[in-house]
C-alpha cells in the first residue's frame, strides 16, 4: 500500500512538473495598482461579493490549474491552448498569456472562461471560427485519473499473476480485492447471469474510473470532473453502445410488435414510447451522475460563501457563522466521500441492468436465469 501511494504521488509530481517546465512556470498575475490621483471615493469601494458569479466559477472548466488566491495575487499553473480556425490555421501557446484574462495574444482572448477571436481594436471578431482542442483542467485531471487507474489495476494484476489466487492478498491488493468481488457478485453475477465474464472489464473500467474522479473532485482546488455533462454524457454513449450490441432479435421484437394489442394503439402508442425507452436509458444515467455530483459542490461552496456574505453584512454575524457553517461543511464533505463510491455503484449497476434488459426475453436468458 505504501509502495502504491508512493507511485502515485511521484506521477502527479512528474505530470506537474512536466507541464510547468513546457507550458511556462507558474503564473503568479498581481492586479495593478489603483491610481489614487484619478479615482474618487466612490472608486475605493470594495467590490461586492457575487456568490453566483463566484459558484459558476467554482464548478466551470478552465484554462489553467488554479491553486488560490492572496490578497488580489492569483496563483495557477498555466495549461496549453490549442486553437484551430478555418481563417487563421493552427495556433498553440500557453494559457499564462492571457494573464487570467486581462490579455490578449495572438488575436484571442480570454472571456468567462472561453477563447474567443479578436480584431486590432481588441473586440469579439465575429467572422472568425474558432475550435478549441485545449487541455483544460477538466482534460488534464482526467488523464492523471486515467493513469492512476491503468497503474493501480496492472499494479493489482501483476500481483495476481505473481502470486495467484491461492495466496492470501497483501497491501492495495487487499483494499481492492473485495471492492472487485463486490462488483462481480452483486453487479455482474446478479444482473447478468451466466454472461457476466463477458461485461466485467467493462463494468470494472467503468466503476474504478468514476470512483477515481469522484474522490479526485473532493480535493480542494481540484477540477469535479464527474460533474461535467460532457464527461457523463460521453460514459453514457459508452454504456448506450454496449447495449445495443447486447440486444437480441427478442428486444426489437418487443419494441416493435405486441401481439393482441390494436394496430393504432400499437403504432401511435406503444412504439414511440418503447422506442424513446431506448434513449431515456442512457440519458437518466448521464444526468443521475452529473446531477448527484454537481449538487455536492455546489452545497458545500454556498456553505462557505454565506460566510462572506454576512461578513459585508456585518463582521461580527460572519465571524460568528464561521463555525456553523464550517460544521455543515465538514458534514457535508463526509457525506460527498460515501455518495462518491454509491454514485460509482449505481452508475454500473444500472448499466448491467439495461445490458440485461438488452438480451431478456430470449430462450437462453430464461435458461441462464433458471441456472442462476
Amino acid at each position: 500500500m505504501y509502495m502504491a501511494l508512493r507511485t502515485v504521488k511521484s506521477i502527479l509530481v512528474a505530470t506537474f512538473s512536466l507541464f510547468v517546465i513546457l507550458f511556462s512556470n507558474v503564473v503568479i498575475a498581481n492586479e495593478p495598482p489603483e491610481n489614487n490621483t484619478h479615482q474618487t471615493a466612490e472608486n475605493h469601494k470594495p467590490e461586492k461579493l457575487k456568490p453566483g458569479k463566484i459558484l459558476m466559477e467554482h464548478i466551470a472548466d478552465a484554462h489553467d490549474w488554479h491553486l488560490f488566491t492572496w490578497n488580489h495575487t492569483h496563483v495557477s499553473i498555466p495549461l496549453p491552448v490549442l486553437l484551430y480556425s478555418p481563417q487563421r490555421g493552427f495556433t498553440a501557446f500557453s494559457s499564462g498569456n492571457f494573464h487570467h484574462g486581462e490579455h490578449e495574444h495572438n488575436g484571442y482572448k480570454l472571456v468567462e472562461g472561453k477563447v474567443v477571436p479578436v480584431n486590432a481594436t481588441g473586440t469579439v471578431d465575429a467572422g472568425v471560427k474558432v475550435y478549441d482542442f485545449s487541455i483544460t483542467k477538466n482534460v488534464m485531471q482526467l488523464a492523471i485519473s486515467l493513469i492512476i487507474l491503468i497503474i493501480v489495476m496492472l499494479g493489482v494484476a501483476k500481483k495476481y499473476k505473481v502470486t495467484g489466487t491461492t495466496k492470501a492478498p497483501s497491501g492495495f491488493q487487499n483494499a481492492i480485492e473485495p471492492v472487485i468481488t463486490f462488483i462481480r457478485d452483486e453487479v455482474g453475477k446478479a444482473n447478468l447471469g451466466n454472461r457476466y465474464m463477458k461485461y466485467m472489464p467493462y463494468l470494472l473500467t467503468v466503476f474504478f474510473f468514476i470512483l477515481i474522479n469522484n474522490l479526485f473532485g473532493l480535493i480542494p482546488g481540484s477540477a469535479n470532473v464527474t460533474g461535467n455533462i460532457a464527461f457523463t454524457m460521453v460514459l453514457a454513449i459508452f454504456s448506450f453502445l454496449v447495449i445495443l450490441f447486447s440486444t437480441n432479435k427478442h428486444f426489437w421484437a418487443h419494441i416493435f410488435w405486441y401481439p393482441g394489442v390494436p394496430m393504432v394503439v400499437r403504432l401511435f402508442i406503444m412504439l414511440p414510447v418503447e422506442l424513446l425507452g431506448v434513449f431515456t436509458k442512457p440519458f437518466a444515467l448521464m444526468v443521475r451522475l452529473f446531477a448527484n455530483m454537481i449538487a455536492g459542490h455546489m452545497v458545500i461552496t454556498s456553505l462557505i460563501l454565506l460566510i462572506f456574505i454576512f461578513g459585508e453584512m456585518s463582521k461580527g454575524v460572519g465571524f460568528g457563522f464561521s463555525p456553523v457553517s464550517l460544521a455543515f461543511v465538514i458534514f457535508i464533505y463526509f457525506i460527498e466521500i460515501l455518495v462518491a463510491f454509491i454514485q460509482a455503484f449505481i452508475f454500473t449497476n444500472l448499466t448491467a441492468v439495461f445490458i440485461s434488459q438488452a438480451f431478456e426475453g430470449g430462450h437462453d436468458s430464461h435458461e441462464e436465469k433458471a441456472h442462476h
